[in-house]
């Protein structure tokens, strides 16, 4: 007997449903939200087999590197355990060129990609983020820019007191190709003033990723869960995730992530009433695997963050319907700054390791889900210049060590300027 045919008969009902080819729905989605026992392993074997027909037996990882080029932030999220205020002997702030380095640096060991996110820090210039992309693009014209949060968009634009439109016109011509849907959390107002009141707005993260997929700007999207959300603030999140998609077709996958709570200042202050630890192992598998079947057939793609769950509980999650593992990250300092304990980095090698243990073929892709290689025979793996990192940390610097740094402590930059972005 199957462990669908062991499910009851409302959740075999929506299951079969999936299994016909069709992407849930609200309301199916909550019949799923809650589900253990033998409906659990029966959604979790419905979701790996949808995952195969949809997507096969690949597995994916981008070779890349986070730049978080600033922890000074004008807003101060109960969750976030990486900014500063600039008054914090912990504030620094990259300059360009610094920013560049890495990315060359980056480049040199083989990433495709540099990921660009950070704090808003107070004075900014509006059109720094248009300069770090020309900059980079002037050093690494084949260097894929993914860069930007939703909020990161809203605060240079009104810096810089320009539409999103024109704000993102101005950041595509300068060489930027993808965004990180970050930022999203959970797209409830309500659920967002809990856990950061002040941050960008449902309806402003919408405008800002429909915007920018209306101008040939592709974007991730992301779920941030185990907190105070509620499944059914989950499966409306997802939801409407999935509208989005039908409009606008600019997402490039979906993103669960695990709240981190062991750093995070609402968990550590008691902060927030009925704040939870993070997920509970079966939260983690119910909504991975949600993810595959109100989504899959939209956004073909639902990735795993090894940086929140480590790579062995990574490679499990890959029986319930996920096909990505994310990137090599080189330097990961928002997560650990958290209370992550899984590294920056995760070498080619362990990627592909990981994914080999869920008896996955692994396959490295471009960050528009493009296939560069696959690796159908391990014997035939090539070392890569990443593999060769022994220490992460030393290699490219730790989040510790920058606060430290005082070459990079922060100063308030020059005013900030509206006069448009330097030619």
């Amino acid at each position: 007997m199957t462990a669908l045919e062991k499910a009851g008969p409302a959740v075999r009902a929506v299951l079969e449903r999936c299994l016909s080819g069709h992407d849930l729905g609200e309301s199916e989605g909550l019949v799923l939200a809650e589900v253990t026992g033998a409906d659990l392993a029966a959604t979790i074997e419905v979701a790996d087999a949808v995952r195969r027909a949809q997507v096969g037996g690949a597995v994916t990882y981008v070779q890349n590197r986070n730049v978080n080029f600033t922890n000074v932030c004008v807003k101060a999220c109960r969750f976030c355990a990486f900014s500063r205020t600039q008054r914090s002997e912990q504030g620094y702030f990259l300059p360009v060129e610094e920013i560049v380095a890495r990315a060359v640096q980056a480049r040199e060991l083989g990433a495709t990609e540099v990921c660009i996110q950070a704090g808003l820090a107070p004075g900014m210039d509006g059109w720094l983020y248009v300069t770090i992309c020309r900059a980079i693009k002037a050093a690494c014209p084949d260097l894929h820019l993914h860069a930007f949060s939703p909020e990161e968009i809203q605060y240079g634009a009104g810096l810089a007191g320009v539409s999103f439109a024109e704000y993102l016109t101005a950041l595509k011509d300068a060489g930027l190709g993808t965004l990180p849907g970050t930022s999203a959390e959970i797209l409830d107002d309500a659920v967002r003033a809990k856990i950061a009141p002040g941050r960008i707005t449902t309806a402003a993260w919408i405008e800002v990723v429909t915007t920018a997929h209306r101008l040939g700007l592709p974007t991730t999207a992301t779920m941030m869960f185990g907190h105070v959300e509620s499944p059914a603030d989950r499966v409306r999140h997802l939801a409407l995730l999935g509208r989005l998609q039908a409009e606008t077709g600019g997402f490039t996958e979906i993103v669960p992530l695990s709240f981190v709570h062991a750093e995070a200042p609402m968990y550590a202050r008691n902060l927030v009433p009925g704040l939870r630890a993070g997920p509970s192992d079966d939260d983690v598998v119910r909504t991975h695997a949600l993810c595959r079947l109100m989504l899959g057939r939209a956004f073909r793609n639902v990735q795993v963050s090894w940086v929140k769950l480590g790579l062995p509980r990574s490679s499990a999650l890959l029986a319930a319907g996920c096909n990505d593992l994310g990137g090599t990250l080189m330097n990961e300092s928002i997560s650990t700054s958290a209370g992550a304990g899984h590294g920056q980095h995760a070498s080619p090698a362990a990627l592909r390791a990981a994914i080999r243990a869920a008896g996955r073929i692994p396959a490295e892709r471009d960050t528009r889900y493009r296939l560069r290689r696959t690796f159908a025979d391990p014997a035939e793996d090539p070392v890569e210049p990443l593999d060769r990192i022994a220490d992460p940390s030393a290699a490219f610097g730790s989040y510790a060590a920058l606060t430290r740094d005082t070459r990079f402590r922060f100063v308030p930059p020059p005013r900030a300027s509206k006069a448009g972005p330097t030619p």
